[in-house]
């Protein structure tokens, strides 16, 4: 199958979401409205359960993919963290299955497939790496850590330089969750808290 095709079946599955919980989302309607067969579908995803962990591991790819942007903003660390933290909110904000991704928080009207790896005899790679296991809360902000520290450290930075980058990102990250769950007032609110939270630490 092509990928094109494969990112329209998870398109027509994340936008069923949007109008009934996962629960009532029915195989031959996400099928249908892809315009491929409910075949084709079980084909490239194995089952309900195989369709909801690709789109589980879309929505963390996707996110880390945006960190990665966020991260090569231009500007002095600091900033590029800010970048990162207000990433975080505005992507978990508007998109629920992200956001219960990276609190951990699943409600009834989503997708919720276990984090553990599952048996997989799927021949599509792009379903064998979904059946694998799916990143848990701890596991996104340790990846966005890592990351950070990947591309603001440079090659040869101290030791030490390098664990306050670490503990610098994962203030910004975990104070981005917090704001995801409760969000602070007014516009900048997100990158002015963790601007000034850096700015101290």
């Amino acid at each position: 199958m092509m990928p094109a095709a494969r990112e329209s079946l998870l398109d027509a599955a994340y936008a069923a979401l949007d109008l009934r919980p996962w629960s009532a989302v029915r195989m031959v309607d996400v099928a249908a409205t892809a315009a491929v067969s409910r075949q084709t579908l079980y084909n490239e995803f194995g089952s309900k359960e195989g369709l909801a962990r690709a789109l589980v591991r879309r929505e963390a790819d996707a996110y880390l993919a945006g960190i990665d942007r966020a991260l090569a903003v231009h500007g002095d660390a600091r900033e590029r963290l800010v970048s990162a933290a207000g990433w975080t909110f505005t992507a978990a904000r508007g998109n629920a299955l992200l956001r219960a991704l990276l609190t951990g928080c699943w409600s009834e009207r989503l997708p919720s497939p276990t984090l553990s790896a599952v048996p997989s005899s799927s021949a599509v790679p792009a379903q064998r790496r979904a059946d694998g296991p799916l990143p848990s809360p701890g596991d996104l902000v340790s990846a966005v850590r890592d990351r950070a520290v990947a591309v603001l450290g440079g090659p040869g930075a101290a030791r030490s330089d390098a664990a306050d980058l670490a503990r610098a990102c994962e203030l910004a990250v975990r104070l981005a969750l917090s704001c995801v769950a409760a969000p602070p007032a007014g516009e900048n609110g997100v990158t002015e808290l963790v601007r000034g939270a850096l700015q101290r630490s």
